[in-house]
């Protein structure tokens, strides 16, 4: 039976993007095994998928799983990574390998000239190009995110009026220029006629407690209160998510759920908007198009590099307010 590695090392949204190819290796072909190597800080997020026979992490370095990873003998690395250290493990192990196109020098252009060349193809389906010689394809199926049944959210946890029905607004993100400013999420989550959960990691607890503050009985702070998997099972749960370009924006799509995806410094046309291939009108994009200096980067900043923050401070809040009231009240 044939062993691959798969190599994606970190973030949510990044490794929740990989799961296709998880599902489509396992599933098409001959019968295989199928082990998956990321940062032990990430692990939920693959470990209850059962498309993957193995989960193998590391804190920081590769040295810590070399000889357990030398000793799988694996027949094929599929790096979805493509980074110094999924390339020292191709390296260390001396085996044949398999990437994707990172697209960088086109990116670059994109962002320092303002120059398009990037292709409409979703990441998802430049990840399955690197499975591509094995036979496997693309199902069509979307993304997988996978929530142990255990799991649950008490019902107690969560304000009375939330308990029935609820949007969900992701306001976190890695860096600042893809978070919509907290005045901007407070106008909006005023806005929404139905009780809002704000959803984000411990560090997006401050900021969401002084946006619940502004209106406690219909925002409730969700932020840090929760692990991943349960910040899934409400998102689960949710009439409506409305998210920054972050990685519970994917688990929400891996749930189809209805999305609004607000979108700041970065664009999807890096090919990492909601991969919702069933269900492609179940997300809308809300963005400033027109900057001058939009995208400043591929990832982003702690701070916007001109000083105006334009690609948020613009952002069209009535808009994405009627659009969410649209889907309260159709439900």
């Amino acid at each position: 039976m044939k062993k691959y590695l798969i190599i994606r090392l970190s973030s949510i949204g990044d490794i929740v993007l990989t799961t296709p190819v998880v599902r489509c290796l396992k599933e098409q072909g001959a019968p295989c095994r199928v082990h998956y190597l990321t940062r032990r800080a990430y692990k939920e997020v693959v470990a209850a998928n059962p498309y993957s026979d193995r989960v193998i992490t590391i804190n920081d370095s590769v040295q810590e799983v070399l000889p357990e990873l030398q000793n799988e003998h694996y027949d094929l690395i599929i790096d979805l990574h493509k980074n110094w250290r999924s390339m020292a493990v191709r390296r260390k192990l001396g085996i044949k390998s398999t990437s994707f196109s990172k697209l960088n020098i086109r990116k670059w252009l994109l962002v320092n000239c303002k120059i398009d060349r990037l292709p409409r193809v979703h990441i998802v389906d430049r990840y399955m190009q690197a499975v591509a010689h094995l036979g496997v394809t693309n199902d069509g199926r979307g993304l997988d995110y996978f929530i142990p049944p255990e799991i649950v959210v008490p019902m107690e946890s969560l304000p009375l009026p939330h308990r029935q029905k609820y949007v969900a607004v992701v306001i976190g993100g890695r860096h600042n220029t893809k978070q919509l400013p907290a005045e901007k999420a407070i106008a909006l989550c005023r806005g929404i006629k139905a009780p809002v959960v704000l959803l984000g990691g411990p560090e997006d607890a401050a900021q969401g407690h002084a946006i619940a503050a502004t209106d406690p009985h219909h925002i409730f702070n969700a932020c840090g209160k929760f692990s991943l998997s349960q910040s899934a099972r409400l998102i689960e749960h949710a009439l409506l998510v409305i998210t920054n370009d972050t990685g519970l924006m994917h688990v929400a799509a891996a749930f189809n759920k209805k999305i609004i995806s607000v979108w700041g410094n970065t664009v999807p046309e890096f090919g990492m908007y909601p991969y919702m291939p069933k269900h492609p009108d179940n997300f809308s994009i809300f963005e400033v198009k027109g900057l001058s200096c939009r995208p400043c980067s591929k990832i982003g900043f702690e701070n916007c590099p001109r000083g105006h923050f334009k690609c948020m401070m613009e952002q069209e809040i009535d808009g994405m307010i009627a659009m969410a009231n649209g889907v309260v009240k159709g439900k």
